[in-house]
């Protein structure tokens, strides 16, 4: 077993696993303070992340990945802190946050629209006032004040983020279209994206919370659509659209 502390979303994660990767998965987020909480990986987690990529992978009927079981523990691990965090008003969120001039940007959408085409536009864009906070799984923490989100170690496949935390100013849902365009949107135009996005947590006092924060968020961030395509127009449009 090999162990190992780190700190996301300001809380202290003691990582129990079988094998050691995910220690170097998560290295940049390495504490010594006292753990919060502590996650243990069994066999039968690796199993059970095993089974549902299998499944995933046959529904949309791709070839199924011979995943090794060091990476599917990274997940496992992942998902066993998501299970948490809604005991500390925080989720996991699926999208891409970019940080500019102190203000956190979040978009998402369905798979391969094009998020992370879409910051790295960003970045282009406004060169070094623009930075990456994570590309794919950051973590929101919703308070009375409003929503901070946090780089997390899980990035995505190109590893863009750092360890870092940004006030949320707006929430992007982007679609893809020939001309650019973006507008304001409603928490009831947005509800059902914020939803297939968040992490759904399986113990149902857990998911009650998540979706508590969920409907504070909604009714309490700035809410956006926009349509775009992949010229830098893009970006310019939709930074100007929402920095206010």
């Amino acid at each position: 077993m090999f162990t190992g502390k780190y700190k996301m979303a300001d809380k202290l994660i003691e990582v129990n696993s079988i094998y050691e990767k995910v220690h170097e998965y998560c290295k940049d987020y390495l504490t010594d303070e006292p753990a919060d909480l502590s996650v243990k990986i069994t066999a039968e987690d690796i199993i059970y992340e095993k089974q549902k990529s299998d499944s995933e992978f046959a529904y949309e009927g791709k070839d199924i990945p011979d995943f090794s079981d060091d990476l599917l523990e990274e997940t496992a691990v992942y998902r066993k802190i998501a299970e948490y965090m809604p005991s500390y008003d925080t989720f996991v969120f699926h999208g891409s946050v970019i940080a500019v001039d102190g203000q956190g940007f979040l978009f998402t959408a369905k798979s391969g629209t094009g998020k992370s085409t879409h910051t790295r536009l960003w970045r282009e864009y406004l060169g070094d006032r623009a930075v990456m906070v994570n590309d794919d799984k950051p973590m929101l923490k919703i308070t009375d004040s409003g929503v901070i989100a946090y780089g997390t170690p899980y990035n995505g496949k190109h590893r863009l983020g750092c360890n870092m935390s940004v006030p949320l100013k707006a929430i992007c849902i982007l679609t893809r279209g020939e001309k650019n365009s973006i507008v304001p949107i409603g928490k009831t135009e947005a509800y059902s994206m914020l939803l297939q996005q968040v992490y759904r947590p399986q113990d149902p006092l857990q998911m009650a919370k998540t979706l508590k924060l969920v409907d504070k968020m909604a009714a309490g961030i700035e809410l956006y659509r926009l349509a775009c395509n992949m010229d830098m127009e893009a970006a310019e449009v939709a930074y100007n659209g929402m920095k206010g």
